[in-house]
């Protein structure tokens, strides 16, 4: 039943859904990220990227103004600090912008909740305080008790979805943050074009001699590349090192764009030469009794039929030099931060900004951006590619 037309057998359907598992479990991650990267710090601490179109509820910790400055006296020995306390803790300019409602309140740890809007809660000694649900409050006492530093208060405050594009521009545009965001942005533009063109250059060659030249080793050959491609990268490193240390290369773009291309040479050799063994035998005997040179087969009929599978290596050697940070860490070392990558610029802003969640998420997007981009173009070529030379 599995073979009659307009049937799809089990196969086919469990085929399927695992395309749809795998697609969702890479677009969501990156749908939250780019939600969230348009999110505040206390909407992304309350609640998931997935509640962003919601209202969210923030617990915060609000101080009143400070009184010595902002009280004033009844006549009768008592002073009065009124103001609002979203203003009074620097998150609104104008207590006219607060869009946040207050649902609990508390000027204890222990009891955050203790109080709804409205109502008045004893301090002792005759101290009060009362706050409104748009943050308004009244804070009442005597001379020596309204003084000093303002009233901490605990509130559970409701928030209405808010997508900002501060974010970006305090990543973009921001002064400090500029200058170090642009700066890494054309660092890792000047390690990943190199590094991805360098091993293309030196694969292709050596890939058309392994596909379609005869001579002695050519099997070992292939066989040597294979096994390189399960060489963990992580035993070559400090030997490389040492290597650029000795030869006077040091830690530099030189260096890194080397060790990108000795990294990516066995897989776009074995990519390449899988897809140059599958070009039609007759093209290249034709060109061969017409007299032309390897060197000349392998530029003008070779290399441009073997496009795809150089499009594939390119955008996985992008995708690789642009997200690396071990690589950049190990051979691109500057304490003056000249040579830094997006990569190393947002482990510096994980450590600087630990809970500015909202400036790690708007960074790690603008650095995702360029491979999105690159792989939406041409992943047509990546699946061609790839495909190529698997079956006959």
């Amino acid at each position: 039943m599995d073979n009659i037309a307009g049937t799809k057998s089990r196969l086919t359907w469990a085929v399927n859904i695992s395309v749809v598992f795998l697609v969702l479990l890479w677009v969501l991650p990156t749908v939250g990220l780019l939600v969230s990267s348009f999110r505040t710090t206390e909407q992304i601490r309350s609640s998931g990227w997935w509640a962003a179109l919601f209202p969210a509820e923030i617990n915060q910790t609000l101080r009143a103004a400070d009184p010595d400055d902002n009280r004033t006296a009844d006549g009768a020995g008592r002073y009065t600090v009124e103001g609002n306390l979203f203003v009074a803790g620097g998150h609104v300019p104008d207590a006219e912008q607060v869009s946040a409602t207050i649902r609990s309140w508390g000027t204890s740890s222990r009891a955050i909740d203790a109080y709804r809007p409205g109502e008045t809660a004893d301090l002792g000694d005759g101290e009060t305080m009362t706050v409104r649900s748009n943050g308004d409050y009244s804070w009442s006492g005597n001379g020596d008790q309204i003084s000093g530093r303002g009233q901490r208060v605990f509130v559970t405050a409701e928030t209405p979805p808010d997508l900002t594009f501060d974010n970006y521009r305090k990543v973009l545009f921001e002064p400090g943050n500029r200058e170090g965001m642009t700066k890494a942005f054309f660092n890792t533009l000047t390690v990943t074009i190199p590094a991805t063109i360098i091993p293309i250059l030196f694969a292709a060659f050596a890939a058309y001699a392994l596909a379609w030249m005869d001579f002695p080793g050519r099997a070992i050959l292939v066989a040597g590349v294979v096994a390189l491609l399960v060489v963990p990268l992580q035993l070559a490193l400090i030997p490389l090192l040492k290597l650029h240390n000795e030869i006077g290369i040091g830690k530099g773009y030189l260096g890194v764009w080397l060790a990108h291309t000795g990294f990516g040479l066995p897989l776009a050799i074995y990519l390449l030469r899988n897809y140059m063994v599958g070009l039609p035998r007759e093209i290249i005997e034709n060109a061969r009794v017409d007299g032309a040179s390897d060197f000349q087969i392998f530029v003008r009929i070779v290399l441009p039929l073997s496009f795809p599978a150089l499009a594939s290596f390119a955008i996985f050697q992008f995708l690789w030099t642009w997200n690396d940070l071990l690589v950049a860490m190990v051979f691109l070392i500057d304490s003056s931060g000249q040579t830094t990558v997006m990569t190393r610029q947002i482990v510096e802003l994980l450590g600087t900004r630990g809970g500015d969640w909202e400036i790690l998420a708007t960074s790690a997007f603008v650095s995702i951006a360029v491979p999105l981009m690159l792989f939406f173009t041409m992943q047509r070529y990546l699946v061609r590619g790839l495909l190529a030379g698997s079956v006959k």
